[in-house]
């Protein structure tokens, strides 16, 4: 007689992975079981090296020998199953199906269990329809007996009720008049859209007592606490600084003027290099992509035709966003203007005073064969070579809504304003000198 194996031993969920691994041998298979997902034998081992998950020995109903198992929540499937994937692995779902005849046991059980609660229920009834037959109706004397108590006990109910009532009254009163001696807080100050500021004050962390935030109330709507600079603090202290002023400081957006619900409706157009652009979306997200150097910051993201882009959104901008104190079309201007080559994108730039146009070069480089811009500042001497992006390359040589002045001041104006103040110090030094 030949021996058994192990296929002849499985009558459960072994089996059903031995046969599923036969018909696809390539794939990972997770078996959904209850609220988790359960991986066997070379899959466990394998889903535990990949996920960093435990791994156990563990004996399984109908399966004599210990097995090697991983498992883990339902809910971690988002997490868990792109991972695998990305590790170039087949990942395939399967349900775990019961052993026919622990099923068939169960049915019976459940059968039996209904036979007993009908049975039971049966009983109850035929009591119940027995001790309603014993029990005698009551005579008309019994009847006039009880009549006078009751009268006497709704009398005194009645009269307890009014009592209770004058008492509540009394309170009510009371509460009323507390309520028109309270007079509602002043606030102390109104922003540009008539909300009223309460409760600003600073207050010391119970967690570290070397910080300090600053918090207020809104139309009585509590605000996020900020953490206060020194400075700040002292000055609030000896009553230097206001309410008004820190609410300024601190939560700036909160204060500013809203704009119209109007100006939030997509699509929208706004002024391009070559006639209107169409925006068909802008909104915020959160970085949800683990691979990205961005992951977890709240990013900008808009639709352009076909184009779709995105920017981390800073912190000054994604309140003025939610707060619509900022049009999206000052919002994409500011975040995305220069990628859209918009002239107005680029007139922040500006050279620092003293600096010759004239020596502004912008000029492929031979040896990498990439645009660079430099400016020579004649006696000062002459700034490094910067490459230049693409979009900026476009907007000064196609679009032409940016200049070389305006390149060079986006890139080398840090450069270009230490090489001037070292200069400056090292002429008043020669000058102290020939004194």
């Amino acid at each position: 007689m030949a021996p058994k194996t192990d296929s002849d031993n499985d009558n459960g969920i072994i089996r059903q992975f031995n046969e599923l691994k036969k018909k696809h041998p390539d794939a990972m298979l997770l078996f959904r079981r209850n609220s988790f997902y359960e991986l066997y034998k070379q899959d466990a081992v394998k889903a535990a090296a990949v996920l960093a998950i435990e791994i156990a020995d563990r004996i399984l109903p109908d399966y004599k020998k210990p097995v090697k198992v991983a498992s883990f929540p339902q809910s971690a499937l988002d997490i868990y199953l792109p991972r695998l994937i990305r590790s170039g692995i087949r990942v395939a779902i399967c349900d775990a199906l019961d052993n026919p005849l622990k099923k068939k046991a169960r049915q019976d059980k459940a059968e039996n269990n209904d036979r007993t609660i009908q049975n039971n229920t049966d009983m109850g009834k035929k009591k119940k329809e027995q001790g309603a037959q014993e029990v005698p109706d009551r005579t008309v004397e019994n009847t006039v007996d009880v009549k006078p108590a009751r009268e006497k006990k709704s009398k005194a109910k009645a009269e307890t009720g009014t009592d209770n009532e004058v008492k509540t009254e009394k309170k009510d009163e009371q509460k009323t008049e507390t309520a028109q001696e309270r007079k509602p807080r002043e606030p102390q100050m109104v922003t540009a859209n008539g909300q009223k500021v309460t409760h600003g004050h600073a207050y010391q962390s119970a967690t570290n007592p070397a910080d300090w935030y600053f918090t207020a109330k809104i139309d009585g709507q509590q605000l996020k606490p900020q953490k206060m600079e020194a400075a700040d603090l002292a000055a609030y202290q000896n009553k230097e600084m206001t309410v008004p002023q820190l609410m300024e400081r601190y939560y700036p957006t909160k204060l500013m003027p809203k704009v119209s619900e109007e100006a939030f409706r997509m699509p929208m157009e706004i002024a391009g290099p070559d006639g209107s652009i169409t925006v068909n979306k802008f909104n915020v997200y959160k970085e949800k992509d683990e691979q990205r150097p961005d992951f977890g910051k709240y990013k900008f993201y808009v639709q352009v035709g076909d184009t779709n882009m995105s920017a981390v959104a800073s912190r000054q901008d994604l309140n003025a966003y939610f707060d619509r104190v900022a049009t999206p079309n000052q919002l994409i201007e500011k975040n995305f203007g220069e990628r859209l080559h918009l002239k107005s994108a680029y007139e922040k730039y500006q050279l620092p005073e003293g600096v010759d146009p004239k020596g502004v070069r912008v000029a492929k480089d031979r040896n990498d064969n990439k645009w660079k811009v430099s400016v020579d500042l004649g006696e000062k001497g002459q700034t490094s070579r910067h490459e230049i992006s693409f979009d900026d390359g476009y907007s000064l040589f196609k679009t032409k809504t940016a200049t070389r002045e305006q390149i060079a001041a986006k890139y080398l104006n840090t450069e270009i304003t230490g090489m001037l103040a070292a200069n400056t110090a090292k002429v008043e030094k020669t000058a102290s000198m020939k004194m």
